[in-house]
């Protein structure tokens, strides 16, 4: 298992970019996907931030694996101009951390409503972002999300069937939350997936350390690397963190787990790199 790259969402151990290097460090992980920076939303920092975040990167010898933006986060009747502009910006901020990654959604559905009536809209503007990064070395890589288009696998592989170019990050937690079969939709996604979030939970809905919830992530893990896949990102959602209310539709709180308790966020978060560690080691 030595080719096993452990990246994080470290911003769930501190918001400041000098406390996920520390957190980072401690846990012998390879670097961020990169969400929260200094108390800001990755798509919002300045290019002068963005120069600063990676120096010190790259002076801890940490890369900046994927961006996890918000892009695709946002109502599917809400104007798209000014979200397409945001994501030019977020490219810029893209190339100077030097990510090969996007992390996106598809858009939020309308409550009591009929989803698929929405699914040509919701290709159309994935492939608008699609062509705005062309060119760029960057894969554009979709997350199922509660309350998205791509809540469960089979819109999911509508998606990747419509669109080629489009790259799948599974985020097991999500497809239970959504009362998806994790091993059912990973048989059905696995050939488009280019990295795994590691965040577990129970059909309750409550979030718990890797290999402890009904995400089946042994199995996950075990057949993505059988393939050959060998990128992981923590996102714990162990414990409340800064950020975490902007994360779902209308600020809504977000599940964490409430079934461990923790006395700080980076306890949480070396709780959830242990556990996910020790699947790895008994493979």
């Amino acid at each position: 298992m030595e080719n096993i790259k452990i990246f994080a969402f470290a911003d769930e151990a501190s918001a400041s970019v000098d406390g996920q290097i520390a957190a980072m460090k401690r846990n012998g992980l390879n670097g961020l996907e990169i969400r929260g920076v200094d108390g800001e939303n990755i798509a919002d920092i300045t290019k002068e931030k963005a120069h600063e975040v990676r120096k010190k990167l790259d002076a801890e010898g940490f890369i900046t694996w994927s961006i996890g933006s918000p892009i695709g986060k946002s109502d599917i009747k809400d104007d798209f101009a000014p979200h397409l502009e945001k994501f030019k910006r977020l490219l810029e901020i893209t190339e100077i951390l030097g990510a090969k990654n996007i992390r996106m959604f598809s858009f939020f559905m309308p409550d009591g409503e009929d989803s698929s009536v929405y699914e040509d809209e919701v290709i159309a503007r994935l492939s608008r972002l699609i062509d705005a990064s062309f060119g760029l070395d960057v894969a554009l890589c979709h997350e199922n999300e509660k309350g998205i288009f791509g809540d469960t696998a089979e819109r999911c592989l509508k998606l990747h069937h419509a669109l080629p170019d489009l790259s799948a990050v599974f985020d097991p937690a999500n497809f239970v939350q959504c009362g998806e079969d994790t091993i059912a939709a990973w048989e059905k996604l696995s050939p488009f997936v280019r990295y795994v979030h590691i965040k577990d939970a129970l059909k309750a809905g409550d979030i718990v350390p890797a290999g402890r919830g009904d995400g089946n992530i042994p199995y996950i893990a075990k057949s993505f690397i059988s393939t050959g896949g060998k990128h992981f990102t923590m996102e714990p959602h162990l414990a409340v963190f800064d950020g975490l209310a902007g994360l779902e539709k209308d600020g809504k709180t977000s599940e964490v787990g409430k079934l461990y308790t923790f006395n700080s966020n980076d306890e949480a978060f070396d709780a959830a790199c242990v556990a996910f560690k020790g699947i790895i080691k008994e493979m």
